[in-house]
């Protein structure tokens, strides 16, 4: 079975608008056009792609088309810039984590970026649930925690990200006289990026405390969030290269290490394949080795805009 690009690219087009009508809009076409296009497709596939909603969504087949769509325009332009017909930069979508874009990976894609002329759309996103923007087709690559590749997609590993708990100084003394004892970490204000952030609740729970437990502030920014920290707002979980320049205390107990991959698309094109090298380079000078060790557990922060890793 072939696809036409063209029909992928109106379902595409579809989902991003929200309706049929604003679809039609953005391709400058009638929405009776629109609505016979994705007939064809939806025939053709032999599957619904489509849930007629407010606003439209794809289903699971959808989204494999999509995921096809967005490859295909990313090919288009990565050739359109090869021959030197371009209309501008070649854009480029990827999805990272807060706590990677705070620290370790910002500076290697700008460089890359740069050097390769490439207009880059982040989408600030929980590693956790990066690789679901792959699987959608939102983004050519991402860092992720899922080391299973996404269909279509490779996976490379990238490192750990290990993360203990901290406190300022003034803010251990106040609250953790003799130790951040089981008592204590009960009524000492802890902070969480926000309500999905489970970094925290997991190593209170290890500890033998019921995560709710604890007065809780939130601070949905993963360079506030580390800085809240050093204000004494409440204690945390970092990770080694943010606490770096702060003056902070360890608390003892389990750490949480958080294992991070490398998705992509399986294509060649050059900006793809600059970035990649750009982000691998990186995570082999700021990332511990992908090894085991003895841990609170793998699972990162579930957070939607940062955070965490």
């Amino acid at each position: 079975m072939k696809v036409p690009a063209d029909l992928a690219l109106t379902l595409a087009a579809a989902v991003d608008a929200g309706s049929l009508d604003a679809a039609a809009r953005r391709l400058h076409l009638t929405q009776s056009a629109v609505s016979q296009r994705l007939a064809t497709l939806e025939r053709l596939t032999g599957q619904v792609l489509l849930v007629r909603s407010r606003p439209v969504r794809a289903t699971a087949a959808g989204e494999s088309v999509i995921r096809y769509a967005r490859q295909v325009a990313h090919l288009d332009d990565a050739l359109a810039s090869e021959l030197g017909v371009a209309d501008g930069a070649t854009a480029l979508a990827l999805a990272v984590n807060a706590d990677s874009l705070a620290t370790w990976i910002l500076a290697p894609l700008a460089a890359a970026a740069n050097e390769h002329g490439v207009l880059l759309h982040l989408h600030r996103e929980d590693e956790g649930h990066t690789a679901a923007l792959l699987a959608n087709g939102t983004v050519a690559a991402a860092v992720t925690t899922v080391a299973t590749p996404v269909p279509g997609c490779t996976v490379t590993p990238l490192g750990v990200l290990t993360y203990r708990a901290v406190a300022a100084p003034a803010f251990a003394t106040r609250w953790f006289p003799d130790g951040a004892t089981p008592a204590a970490l009960t009524t000492a204000p802890v902070l969480d990026f926000d309500d999905r952030d489970t970094i925290q609740s997991r190593y209170l729970e290890s500890r033998g405390i019921e995560a709710s437990a604890p007065p809780r502030h939130y601070v949905p920014s993963s360079t506030e969030f580390a800085r809240a920290i050093g204000l004494g707002l409440g204690w945390a979980l970092l990770p080694g290269v943010q606490r770096d320049g702060l003056d902070l205390v360890e608390l003892g107990g389990p750490e949480v290490r958080v294992a991070l991959y490398w998705q992509q698309w399986r294509t060649h094109a050059p900006s793809l394949v600059a970035m990649a090298d750009a982000v691998k380079a990186a995570a082999r000078d700021s990332l511990e080795p992908v090894a085991p060790g003895p841990t609170l557990g793998s699972a990162p922060r579930s957070t939607p805009t940062r955070r965490r890793a």
